[in-house]
């Protein structure tokens, strides 16, 4: 755990108890600052008070006595509404932060490395962090993905927090300027909490805020939002720019071309590693990641040799085209991760014969945009709110069946398969209407899964996130 000792003997409130607010809220315990945290949810509010957390209703608090909210990334910031203690916090004229701006209030001299877009970011957060880590630099991983980042462990002064910032976390954070900053790609997502595409975008853009040479941005230029704001950040040649591609050659970049991980970024371009041979990065999507982790690594000084070599051993994400389990020659692909259709677009164009388990809460547009991708489909077996309007969007072009839960999905989706089949947990859907996050639902799967008879084949662990020490 980190003491957020800037914030000793002053009163701060909390809003927001899930796993990040939690954290936050002991860390500024720890430091002696004086906390009023509250959630609206009683059972997380009984959660805080079990761990001896100070509650006092932030409806009712006077805001007068207060400089600061740290508010969960979960809750509505701006749209479609701000959460109306937002409002109350501004109108007493009180910051607005979260709790990865305070580690970066906390914790100066390191460094940082953060990483968003709409998709990848949590196996390239990892990837950096594996590739740094094996090449003996002092890391810790965490923010959006797994570890809160007040959790993690203080890192000497040539140390690195490598962080996945989600949009919402981006909002919340204010001080910090990445030493490099990541920018996969930009698709529509989360319109709801941010009224529009172009805020979207304005808002994932931020990442890049006050960098200067010998600051670092690597952009990805595979969609045309974030190939804009690359060639935007190329035109005031403010920070080191470099371009990173799955898709073809980029001068001076990192690209992939047939598989093979070329380095521009010295010049001449260097072929380096075959990434097609790398069976924890399946998919043309993971060649983006592992080329924009890569360049993070030559960034931070990792030697090219050296950094291709860690790729080769990433051990894979979980709930990231996880593979849980291999049962009579059948896969099963825990893909929890995938909460939006450009998502699952990825795991499936990955994969053949198929038995794709999807649904949950639906994100706008729904599976439409998968259309090209249903010929991969043997079977669907839909859970969750969405399944009677994805069951709508399959008609006749994919057999499926309405399954409700996940549990008679795996079941279901277990009795069809045959060997050389893979079973795919990609609900293109957040999980709220039956799980607490996709975490759970991957760890539901894969339970469900391990629990299936016939013979279970050995699998390697995925990564873990969190200190890398």
């Amino acid at each position: 755990m980190i003491e957020v000792f800037p914030f000793a003997g002053l009163p701060v409130a909390v809003f927001g108890l899930g796993r990040s607010g939690l954290s936050a809220a002991r860390a500024l315990m720890a430091a002696g600052a004086e906390v009023r945290a509250w959630d609206d949810d009683a059972r997380r509010r009984a959660i805080a008070a079990e761990a001896g957390v100070p509650l006092v209703d932030s409806m009712a608090a006077d805001w007068r006595d207060l400089t600061t909210l740290v508010l969960s990334p979960g809750v509505p910031l701006t749209h479609p509404a701000p959460h109306p203690v937002v409002a109350r916090a501004r109108e007493a004229g009180c910051e607005v932060i979260g709790d990865i701006e305070l580690l970066g209030r906390t914790m100066r001299g390191v460094r940082y490395i953060g990483v968003t877009g709409t998709n990848g970011k949590s196996t390239t957060t990892a990837l950096i962090g594996h590739i740094l880590a094996l090449a003996g630099q002092d890391v810790a991983v965490g923010g959006n993905l797994g570890t809160p980042a007040l959790d993690l462990d203080p890192l000497s002064a040539d140390g690195a927090y490598v962080l996945e910032m989600s949009s919402y976390q981006i909002d919340l954070t204010v001080s910090i300027t990445f030493d490099v900053a990541v920018l996969l790609n930009v698709t529509p997502d989360h319109l709801d909490r941010h009224g529009d595409f172009e805020h979207y975008l304005e808002v994932k853009r931020r990442i890049f805020h006050r960098q200067t040479t010998p600051r670092t941005a690597v952009v990805g230029v595979d969609d045309e939002a974030a190939r804009a704001v690359h060639a935007a950040l190329a035109a005031k040649a403010e920070q080191r720019v470099i371009a990173v591609s799955a898709e073809r050659p980029v001068a001076g970049g990192v690209y992939v071309v047939d598989g093979m991980l070329f380095d521009a970024t010295e010049g001449a371009a260097t072929p380096l590693l075959d990434l097609a041979a790398v069976s924890t990065l399946p998919g043309a999507h993971n060649w983006q990641n592992a080329a924009a982790a890569f360049a993070v690594a030559r960034a931070s000084g990792v030697a090219a040799p050296v950094a291709a070599a860690c790729l080769r051993s990433f051990p894979g994400l979980a709930h990231r085209l996880e593979q849980v389990a291999v049962i009579d020659g059948v896969r099963y692909v825990n893909d929890s991760k995938a909460t939006n259709a450009a998502a699952a677009a990825k795991a499936l164009a990955a994969h053949e014969r198929v038995l794709w388990i999807a649904g949950g809460r639906a994100k706008a547009g729904g599976i439409e945009a998968l259309a090209p991708l249903f010929g991969r489909i043997d079977h669907a077996f839909l859970i969750g709110e969405a399944a009677e309007g994805f069951a709508a969007t399959l008609g006749d072009a994919v057999p499926h069946t309405l399954c409700g839960d996940l549990e008679t999905a795996v079941g279901r989706a277990a009795g069809l398969a045959g060997p050389g089949a893979v079973v795919l947990l990609s609900p293109a859907c957040a999980s709220f209407d039956q799980f607490a996050d996709f975490e759970a639902r991957g760890d539901a799967f894969r339970d469900l899964v391990e629990d299936l008879p016939g013979h279970h084949e050995a699998v390697e662990p995925p990564a873990l996130a969190g200190g890398m020490r």
